[in-house]
């Protein structure tokens, strides 16, 4: 199967899976990706992402010219161009209006506390965009300072955008900024979020690199308990975790990943 034959489908599968989860509505949301030669593999506009096919998927250039496709682009295509041109390593790219976590961005809220473990080592933590109009020339802007170094972003008072490796990996990052909305919304219900210290978060992060995640996945540390509990897991001045803590935390943010992902292939 070729790369973009493959891309095609796993574009068409995300966009099922995000209809499914009902983190899009309508004929809401947009994914693309990157083939190997630069172009842009991208989901049309007017079309539910439920019953999207790879035929329907439309090829443009780097520059958002289309090459081919009977069908148009999103206008927000510019939101995912600035997405690959701030970040070489970006090779997929999702928006969504996931209910919780777009929520939290109708409020004006980040998702930047320290609060779970799987969410502090797989993104650091989630910061929110200003506002810019929906497919509007602001909105790639709206997200510098914060793209590059962050692989799930809440847009104020429109969604959410992820990056990554592949479609798929766009897709289980969206998963997981839900996810993680949804458990701080119950907290902030139950009586309010009760965060981390920041030994626990430089405990996290040493782990993050442990999995082998400091190389490969960015940070983001716009959050500055995030910053100073990364500058002293770096520089060692953390206190060393104990082996039956280490593992502990191993297992759980795996068996949370299993959990995830099982739950995502039901």
């Amino acid at each position: 199967m070729s790369d973009e034959k493959r891309l095609r489908e796993e574009i068409c599968e995300a966009g099922r899976r995000l209809y499914a989860r009902n983190m899009v509505a309508s004929n809401d949301g947009n994914i693309t990706a990157r083939l190997k030669n630069g172009d842009i593999l991208a989901t049309p506009t007017g079309v539910s992402k439920g019953s999207i096919s790879p035929d329907m998927i439309c090829k443009l250039n780097a520059q958002g010219e289309q090459l081919e496709g009977y069908l148009r682009p999103s206008s927000e295509i510019r939101l995912h161009l600035h997405c690959y041109q701030r970040r070489p390593d970006v090779h997929a790219v999702a928006h969504a209006h996931p209910p919780k976590a777009t929520g939290f961005a109708l409020a004006g809220l980040a998702l930047d506390e320290l609060t779970l473990p799987e969410t502090i080592v797989s993104f650091g933590c989630i910061p929110l965009a200003p506002y810019a109009t929906p497919g509007g020339e602001k909105l790639p802007q709206s997200i510098d300072h914060l793209i590059e170094s962050c692989d799930a972003i809440l847009l104020a008072n429109h969604g959410a955008v992820t990056v990554g490796g592949s479609p798929m990996d766009a897709y289980y990052k969206m998963e997981t900024l839900e996810h993680t909305a949804h458990i701080t919304w119950v907290a902030k219900t139950l009586g309010g979020v009760k965060e981390l210290t920041n030994q626990d978060a430089q405990e996290l992060l040493e782990l993050r690199e442990r999995l082998g995640l400091g190389s490969r996945v960015p940070l983001c540390d716009v959050n500055p308990r995030i910053q100073e509990a990364n500058q002293a897991a770096s520089t060692g001045e953390t206190e060393e975790i104990s082996e039956e803590r280490l593992t502990a935390l191993i297992a759980r943010v795996a068996a949370e990943v299993l959990e995830e992902r099982a739950a995502s292939s039901s």
